[in-house]
């Protein structure tokens, strides 16, 4: 992957070595931002860039990171599971990111956020989802596979999907779907209770935008606001989008 001019990051080195980057300057006043990426994503992308310009100018510190087998972090993607880049975000929070921190979490960040919360409710002020997608595995993958190939995925191990941001499609794993399992929430109650904002384009081809609804039907927080936006698609990178995402993070109390 081609670094972004002038990007420059930093390496923790844990089980596996996770690149990260921090960008602002706090104050005691305000919660710092971790932002969580997506399924097959990186910290370089157009929300957390501009989160880290926001953050400059308005006095945070955003940390951001790459999930291993993601981005410049060390490992195999395919090797990978929600377990495995669960305890990565739960390294960066402990070991990187300082004080309380508002957690923003893109599509599959979205359930690495919850997760997070749930592991570690004392550094956690808020959440900002952005088409937040937990159990994404079992029912947005596992369950809109043919029985054929589901079928493959059990003998192979693996099966690609066309993308249009990988050329030979994107590997989704049996170990993948099967690891999922362990972290599912939305068959029961989610005990998180911080404030939590979610943010769900009604064109999103990926992430049903029902799916906000059933996040927001189990969390146990009673500071709970969904947006929805009409001709919003799954990334929700216009100018507009990013400014709504700036506007739900700093409506989280400090």
């Amino acid at each position: 992957m081609l670094l972004p001019p002038d990007f420059q990051y930093n390496i923790y080195s844990g089980e596996t070595d996770l690149a990260y980057r921090q960008d602002g300057k706090g104050t005691a006043k305000v919660p710092g931002l971790l932002f969580l990426p997506g399924f097959f994503s990186d910290m370089t992308g157009t929300k957390a860039s501009f989160l880290a310009e926001k953050a400059e100018a308005c006095g945070r510190v955003l940390t951001r990171f790459d999930y291993s087998g993601h981005g410049f972090s060390g490992g195999r993607f395919e090797e990978g599971s929600i377990g495995d880049w669960l305890f990565d975000a739960q390294a960066i929070l402990d070991n990187v990111a300082e004080g309380p921190q508002i957690l923003v979490g893109s599509s599959m960040g979205g359930w690495i956020m919850l997760l997070l919360a749930m592991a570690r409710p004392e550094r956690v002020k808020g959440l900002v989802g952005i088409a937040a997608s937990p159990d994404f595995t079992e029912e947005l993958v596992w369950k809109k596979l043919s029985p054929t190939l589901q079928k493959e995925m059990r003998a192979k191990g693996v099966i690609y999907e066309p993308s249009e941001y990988e050329q030979g499609g994107i590997p989704y794993t049996m170990r993948l779907v099967e690891e999922g399992r362990n972290h599912l929430l939305l068959n029961k109650p989610i005990p998180v209770r911080c404030p939590v904002r979610l943010i769900q384009g009604m064109q999103d081809e990926d992430v049903p935008w029902g799916w906000a609804l059933r996040i927001a039907q189990q969390l146990e927080s009673k500071d709970l606001c969904i947006t929805l936006v009409k001709e919003g698609d799954h990334r929700l990178s216009r100018p507009e989008d990013l400014e709504l995402l700036w506007q739900e993070i700093e409506s989280i109390p400090a």
